[in-house]
């Protein structure tokens, strides 16, 4: 790619990074063009190739071939979530639709497609190992559901369906950016404040700065923000117009309005789940994980229900109750939960969340993360100081093992930003395997990168978190240990390269060890004194880690049951009515929301969560099993059961089947007992007599 920056695609900064710094916007449209045309002559190189079909001259050039392209995406799709602008959202416009012809074309390549094919008949008598089994699966069933098998007529229809699909995710998540970046309540001092602890009023008057309001506190729709000040304001009116604006983002008849979108986007996966012989989308999306049916999720999903809403209808009767006793007669409505739950948990555990903030810095929470992963998979991290990233509050780290042998390299990168979308993720730049490069160089080191959305402090100011965002953090350090620690020969199997509701585990079960006591004393400190959290806050903090349960609970079960309702009907006319249908059906409570509210609901429609929402409750069920492993031994870093950890779930990928290789590391597949017990929803003395 001699015309374009070459920083795009020869990454020669520390130990094999990109070269952020010699990145600008305007190189990637012709990078694009280039790597696209590049890796359509190694497709047809493949396709064309005279000699006998094998899996090397055929599934492993397919593992190699695209590298150029791969790159220019990697830096391109990190930009376009975590650092865009219009340049970069304007050619994300026009790139996703091209992304998806040209894939399109390479799934309906017939000659391609033949070659693997003849693999998959007979690789009972090509003695493939079994993960070199998973991958030719991987890509036999990738050609069939690219439509491989069609007519040339359907196989048209297709692509193009395909490629308008690409062209509303990626609209759907602009437009989601837009409203959030786009909406803030400007505040003054003084009343407008009331009850705002300290902490959060930093974090509104840095908010408000960017904004061009100085001396002023803005409240915005990031998580970090909007949460907190639903939480402690004690103005109520404030509060339901934060809420409302919360809930409306995607819904509000203007440019950015996202309802038109999800109902041509459900219209169009209908057409491809039909097309390729399924009933409908769900049991598409659904062929190749743990679930399997629809069925089996919404079995799952309503156990859980039930036990939420009658759990979250005891905890509304409470909230109630403290309205009527601070003489007020208004009934619990949705801004009003997050408030009166938090006085609840003060009055009962003798706590509040302002309370605890002080005693989670972000900085000790991440050497927490870091620790736990040393104590459990024997590696370190090495901040290299210096280093340019994509934006400089990204800080870059070496992780080494404990012979000071380099395994990955990791980037973090933690605080909100108008140019970031919100919500919290991993990705990787490059993903671990033991492939010969073309260059000769054997296999390729990951880099693997955080995104989360804290709250910015004030300058010479500690970040502090909530306990929810320290789980957070916990929990995407969990992903990226997942893609850190994989150990496996070829790339598409490699780290997170798995089911979909296998995926979650390792990032949920990270979690637990935020509350293992050992780890709270040595990192739960206090920003000011240094003086560890003291035993009866401590004490405190883990009798309510299950308060506000059914809340949660209901919040996310809702999403997930509406996000199999739209996937499993034949036609879905009025999105938003289908929604309030199945909350009606449910009966979900007038007081509390779905998590994401359909025009709003990025995991499904620009996220790749689409009929898997569920499959953070069906990891769940598995994290709260495997965590059980560490705890029926008394110690929860046992060395025997971390290294089975490591071989069986971290390192594996999706080299193995994920029912296979958790019975590995656990014996026996779990049912939904110990999550339920959990998440405070039940006790095992109540489930011993139930079906649950």
């Amino acid at each position: 790619m001699p015309a374009n920056n070459p920083a795009l695609t020869d990454w020669n900064g520390l130990n094999g990074l990109p070269r952020f710094e010699a990145l600008n916007d305007g190189d990637f449209a012709p990078a694009f063009d280039a790597a696209l045309a590049r890796h359509e002559e190694e497709i047809d190189a493949i396709a064309g190739n005279p000699d006998q079909p094998s899996f090397d001259n055929t599934i492993v050039a397919l593992e190699l071939a695209g590298d150029d392209l791969s790159r220019v995406s990697a830096l391109f799709w990190n930009r376009a979530g975590a650092h865009t602008n219009d340049t970069i959202q304007a050619l994300e416009r026009e790139i996703s639709p091209k992304m998806s012809r040209h894939y399109s074309k390479i799934g309906m390549n017939a000659e391609l497609f033949k070659r693997i094919d003849t693999l998959w008949e007979t690789r009972e008598t090509l003695g493939l190992t079994l993960e070199q089994t998973r991958v030719l699966e991987r890509h036999w069933k990738g050609f069939v559901k690219s439509g491989a098998k069609l007519e040339k007529t359907e196989q048209e229809k297709l692509a193009g369906i395909n490629e308008k699909l690409a062209g509303l995710g990626t609209q759907f998540g602009q437009n989601v950016l837009a409203d959030e970046k786009g909406w803030a309540l400007i505040l003054a001092d003084g009343d407008d404040l009331q009850g705002i602890p300290d902490f959060l009023r930093d974090a509104m008057a840095a908010a408000a700065r960017e904004r061009g309001e100085d001396g002023k506190f803005a409240v915005t729709l990031s998580r970090s923000i909007i949460e907190p000040f639903l939480t402690f304001s004690e103005r109520r009116e404030l509060r339901e117009q934060a809420f409302k604006a919360w809930v409306a983002r995607g819904e509000n008849d203007g440019l950015s309005d996202n309802r038109g979108i999800i109902r041509d986007t459900l219209a169009l996966r209908g057409e491809v789940a039909k097309l390729l012989g399924y009933g409908n989308f769900a049991e598409l999306k659904l062929d190749n994980t743990m679930a399997k049916t629809p069925d089996a999720v919404n079995d799952l999903l309503k156990k859980v229900w039930a036990k939420a809403v009658k759990r979250a209808g005891e905890d509304e009767a409470d909230i109630a109750r403290l309205i009527a006793d601070e003489g007020r007669n208004h009934e619990v409505m949705p801004w009003d939960w997050r408030h009166y739950a938090e006085k609840i948990r003060a009055r009962k555990f003798n706590f509040s969340e302002a309370e605890l903030k002080p005693y989670l810095q972000l900085e000790k929470i991440i050497d927490a993360c870091f620790d736990v992963a040393g104590r459990l998979f024997d590696i370190h991290a090495v901040e290299k100081k210096g280093v340019a990233a994509y934006h400089p509050d990204v800080r870059v780290f070496e992780i080494r093992d404990r012979d000071e042998k380099l395994v990955a390299m990791f980037l973090g990168d933690y605080f909100a930003r108008s140019s970031k979308r919100s919500g919290a993720w991993m990705s990787a730049f490059q993903s671990q395997h033991k492939l010969t490069l073309k260059n000769g160089a054997k296999g390729e080191l990951p880099i693997i990168y955080n995104v989360c959305n804290f709250a910015k402090p004030a300058e010479g100011k500690p970040a502090l978190l909530s306990l929810d965002d320290a789980r957070t953090l916990f929990h995407e350090f969990g992903h990226a240990l997942h893609g850190m620690l994989s150990n496996v020969t070829y790339p598409s199997v490699s780290g997170t390269g798995v089911s979909r509701d296998f995926v979650e585990l390792p990032s949920q079960l990270y979690e637990h060890w935020l509350t293992v006591p050992e780890i709270l004393k040595q990192y739960a400190v206090h920003f000011e004194t240094g003086k560890p959290m003291p035993q009866d806050l401590l004490d405190k903090v883990l009798a309510a880690r299950s308060f506000n349960a059914g809340f949660n609970t209901v919040e996310f079960t809702s999403s997930a049951l509406v996000d199999m309702a739209f996937h499993t009907r034949d036609a879905v006319a009025d999105p938003m009515a289908v929604q309030a249908e199945v909350l009606k059906e449910l009966g979900m409570p007038k007081s509390m929301v779905m998590r994401h509210a359909s025009p709003h609901f990025q995991h499904i429609f620009s996220g790749g969560y689409s009929a898997g929402y569920y499959s953070y409750m069906w990891s769940e069920v598995l994290d709260a099993d495997a965590f059980s492993a560490f705890e029926e031994t008394g110690d929860a870093f046992n060395g025997e059961i971390a290294r089975k950890l490591r071989d069986h779930v971290y390192s594996v990928g999706g080299s193995v089947d994920p029912e296979d290789t958790y019975r590995a590391f656990r014996g026996k597949l779990p049912s939904p007992d110990a999550m339920l017990v959990k998440r405070g929803l039940s006790t095992f003395e109540e489930l011993s007599g139930s079906d649950a």
